[in-house]
């Protein structure tokens, strides 16, 4: 009888798990659906409706395009993303060629420099210039007649706020290569010049293109730096701040995110269909690529990745100084004057600990959620459905600018006829949104660490009568530790950074530091500004830190079997 007994739980068992899970991912796909096409439903609703709240068709499209003042931020917004990856692209490259294809010292240290602009939000760059080359800036007639407000002035701040995604994928695309194409190219007697034009640049055509779409879009559907540093400048992304902040015009203000979602989408579009032409570069006779000393390349890099890293610093050294100096730049006396945020516009200190407890709740939910999700979709054959559901969703985010999901959110919990309506104004609803916003790459990082665990590992514990989540706890979760830490540092960092996709839906009582930042500048305090924006690089870097030491010290408990 007790024989009976248990194998009857040994057959139930399996079955329990497979239906735990298939509940799951039906869930997770139900929560995409929600948070994340619902709200882009909603947006798209709303650009279809008139002021009247009735269906109106296209027109607020054609209502929109007759203006002279929304075809003048079209061009002014074509014009600043062009420039800004012209002058981006070669930065990096040289940048990316510097770390990957020179022996050049100290290369640790120069990338690390190179990232920095990805803990700040976009904000800082433009409030250091304004102090360097601003009215009252120490380099003021570098820029004559206050031009730095305006078009120039916004190219260089999203050139700082963009250089390193161009460059992380850049060093990826450099970092491979096979030395046979190479010794044939100097065989036949091609010289270095040739060599790059035949051999190099022709196997990283698809890093530059993607480098260049990324940058593109960034600048396009960027929001802090057109607002701090653009003055009379009109960007599209400042206009729709300006219909739906500024005016309470939320039809048009729909319009213009529904326009800011076009060139995110077609970039993506383009991307996904080189990614299908690209052919791969390594293949089972390809010989690694060895790099041989030259002095003068590798003085080359050295100098051109100092001169780069020196403007980096210059700009995030300048915004820290102006957060310490009592008076820019007649008194330069130190003081902490600028951190008393509770005497200023913006939100006090309860904006700094509102970001903390927004980015702590957006690492740990948004960690779980995405490896979660990911487990389930790679690792578990059930609801085939529901998988495929989940990994077309997980990708939407890519192609979602955090100034249009935002808007997205406000028409659709804002919507009394909606039951998740009590969500709208809480702190829930900003980590529901910033957990969706950078939902892709989250997502794609914990897709690439599973998929490189054998599926043998689900097969044998079926085989066992092991349900699923013993295999992850026991298994998985410490194999993939590394990806699990990465995923939640980058979580923890974008909720500290990010203003546009939470620039609609804050309240009195919920608002961030990034958005306190926007609001003391534009109540001209831009010392507190610069403090607070200095308070979210450090506590970005601090947590990176933790987030490193961590990892090593896991690392040697759970991950020595990666040695020898």
């Amino acid at each position: 009888m007790i024989a009976l007994r248990a194998r009857a739980r040994a057959r139930i068992a399996p079955e329990r798990s497979q239906y735990a899970a298939a509940g799951l991912l039906w869930a997770l796909a139900a929560a995409l659906v929600v948070f994340l096409a619902l709200p882009l439903a909603a947006i798209l609703g709303k650009a279809l409706s008139g002021d009247d709240g009735h269906f109106a068709g296209l027109a607020q499209f054609v209502a929109i395009a007759g203006g002279e003042r929304f075809w003048s931020a079209v061009s002014n917004s074509l014009a600043v993303s062009v420039t800004t990856t012209l002058i981006v692209l070669p930065l990096a490259y040289v940048f990316a060629a510097a770390l990957t294809r020179t022996r050049m010292p100290a290369k640790p240290l120069f990338r690390a420099l190179a990232l920095i602009p990805l803990l700040a939000p976009s904000l800082l760059p433009g409030i250091a210039l304004v102090y360097l080359f601003g009215n009252q800036g120490v380099l003021k007639g570098w820029f004559p007649d206050g031009s730095i407000y305006g078009f120039s002035g916004i190219v260089i701040a999203e050139v700082f706020f963009t250089f390193p995604h161009a460059l992380m994928i850049l060093v990826t695309a450099l970092s491979v290569a096979d030395a046979r194409l190479y010794e044939a190219a100097t065989a036949l007697g091609a010289g270095r010049i040739r060599r790059f034009l035949t051999v190099t640049l022709p196997a990283a055509r698809y890093g530059l293109i993607s480098s260049a779409l990324v940058v593109f879009t960034l600048v396009i559907v960027d929001f802090g730096a057109p607002k701090v540093i653009g003055g009379q400048y009109n960007v599209l992304a400042v206009e729709a701040y300006k219909q739906v902040i500024g005016q309470q015009n939320f039809p048009k203000g729909a319009v213009i995110g529904v326009l800011l979602l076009l060139p995110a989408v077609l970039g993506f579009v383009i991307d996904h269909l080189l990614q299908k032409r690209q052919r791969a570069l390594l293949t089972a006779r390809a010989q690694p690529l060895v790099v041989k000393p030259n002095v003068w390349v590798d003085g080359l890099g050295v100098l051109a990745c100092t001169l780069i890293g020196a403007a980096m610093l210059l700009i995030l050294g300048t915004a820290v100084a102006a957060a310490f100096i009592k008076l820019w730049p007649y008194n330069l006396t130190p003081t902490l004057a600028h951190f008393d945020f509770d005497n200023m516009d913006g939100g006090g200190w309860a904006a700094f600990f509102n970001s903390v407890k927004l980015a702590l709740a957006t690492a740990l939910f948004g960690t779980l959620t995405v490896f979660g999700g990911a487990y389930l979709a790679e690792k578990t054959p059930v609801a085939p459905v529901a998988r495929q559901l989940v990994r077309m969703l997980a990708i939407l985010p890519m192609a979602v600018p955090g100034l249009v999901l935002g808007l997205g959110y406000i028409f659709f919990f804002n919507d009394p006829a909606n039951p998740l309506h009590f969500l709208y104004g809480s702190m829930t609803v900003l980590v529901l949104c910033s957990i969706a916003h950078f939902y892709t790459t989250a997502n794609l990082t914990a897709t690439t660490a599973l998929k490189q665990l054998d599926a043998e590992f689900e097969a044998v514990a079926a085989s066992l009568k092991v349900p699923f989540w013993t295999t992850l706890w026991r298994v998985t979760l410490p194999v993939c530790l590394p990806a699990m830490l990465d995923i939640a540092r980058f979580y923890f960092v974008s909720a500290m950074c990010t203003v546009s996709a939470v620039i609609f839906l804050y309240t009195p009582d919920t608002v961030l530091a990034s958005v306190a930042v926007l609001n003391m500048d534009d109540a001209g305090d831009t010392a507190a500004a610069a403090a607070m924006a200095t308070l979210i690089v450090a506590v970005s870097a601090l947590v990176c830190l933790v987030f490193s030491l961590t990892a090593w010290w896991l690392g040697r408990k759970t991950q020595a079997w990666r040695t020898r």
